[in-house]
């Protein structure tokens, strides 16, 4: 009877182990459950107060896939309670891009209040897309002004020339918004400044006479307006207005004035080359002179032993030779007296 007694009391405290056991490890895992409940508890509570109504899961959820759930459930209140609907899994998708949740909503939010048309794909693409989604948004209820030319890039004026040969040193500025539809892939605001700059040089460019520019500066914003020079861009140009207009160099008379002494160099160089021919031409000429007069000495000495000659064969006599010496004689004394220097000293 004892032993039974015995083993009787050794199941009971056995059993009894176990039981505490069961019990100890469902305090623990309530207590597990009670203080995630009280990590999300009030963002919960938050929600639900708010409309914005998410379920635990969700919250837990989102702590797993490592997304700001207080980010996502303030950003979702602040949408519903401007009367946007956007879905809770976009936004969290979004995030994980690397996205700026809270930047797009208040961008949509400013949007729907200017009755801006911005759906959640297209804020979402822009932000994406490394773009400032709001500050397109601002720029749209409110446009802004560029200065062309930009002097961050060096240039203080845009130069034109009109017709008659004069400068113009032109300074606009551009006032224009956003366009959203066009905001991705559309070209920024260097490529405005470039467009209304070439535009003002085509305008001034194609005026007559420049005192009529400066009568009229308007004629250039409407000639540059008329170009569409916003296309494919992520702006519309509203206005162009002209903000300076000076007078510089006469540059019609300078080119002219380049092109005279360029000419001038080119017909000096010209003439410099034929004297030159002129003075080798010369030379040549004297030395076939003085070759053809050597030519002749060298014939005249022959006279004298060919004289020789006919006088020892008989050819000719004494009185010849003297006959032919007068001859020669007179013939010298008339061309002395035919020269005109020879006469005067005499």
């Amino acid at each position: 009877m004892f032993a039974s007694y015995l083993l009787g009391q050794s199941d009971n405290s056995g059993s009894s182990g176990v039981f505490w056991i069961f019990v100890i490890v469902i305090i623990i895992v309530l207590l597990v459950i009670f203080a995630v409940m009280l990590q999300f508890i009030g963002l919960y509570v938050r929600a639900l107060v708010s409309g914005a109504r998410v379920g635990m899961l969700d919250l837990v959820g989102m702590k797993l896939r490592k997304v700001n759930s207080t980010v996502i459930i303030n950003s979702r209140i602040q949408a519903l309670r401007s009367g946007l609907q956007v879905v809770q899994a976009e936004m969290e998708s979004h995030m994980l891009a690397g996205g700026d949740v809270p930047r797009v909503i208040t961008a949509m939010i400013a949007a729907n209040k200017a009755n801006i048309d911005l759906p959640w794909k297209t804020a979402t693409a822009i932000d994406l897309a490394g773009r400032d989604i709001l500050e397109a948004v601002q720029t749209s209820v409110n446009p802004k002004v560029i200065d062309v030319p930009n002097q961050a890039f060096g240039q203080t004026t845009i130069d034109g020339q009109s017709q008659d040969g004069i400068e113009l040193k032109v300074k606009a500025r551009v006032t224009v918004r956003t366009n959203i539809k066009s905001l991705v892939g559309g070209a920024t605001e260097e490529t405005i400044v470039a467009r209304v700059g070439e535009g003002i040089v085509n305008a001034i460019g194609t005026a007559e006479d420049y005192k009529h520019v400066l009568k009229n500066p308007d004629s250039i914003s409407k000639a540059v307006l008329n170009k569409g020079l916003d296309a494919n861009t992520a702006f519309e140009i509203l206005s162009i207005d002209i903000a300076e207009i000076k007078v510089g160099e006469n540059v019609g008379a300078k080119l002219m004035a380049d092109r005279a002494e360029s000419d001038k160099r080119r017909f000096q160089a010209e003439a410099e080359q034929r004297r030159a021919m002129a003075v080798a031409h010369e030379q040549e000429n004297i030395a076939k002179q003085a070759e053809n007069r050597a030519a002749v000495v060298l014939a005249e000495a022959e006279v004298p032993k060919a004289m020789a000659d006919a006088l020892r064969g008989g050819n000719i006599g004494v009185m010849d030779y003297y006959k032919l010496k007068n001859v020669q004689a007179d013939t010298a004394m008339r061309e002395s007296i035919a020269r005109p220097g020879d006469g005067n000293k005499a």
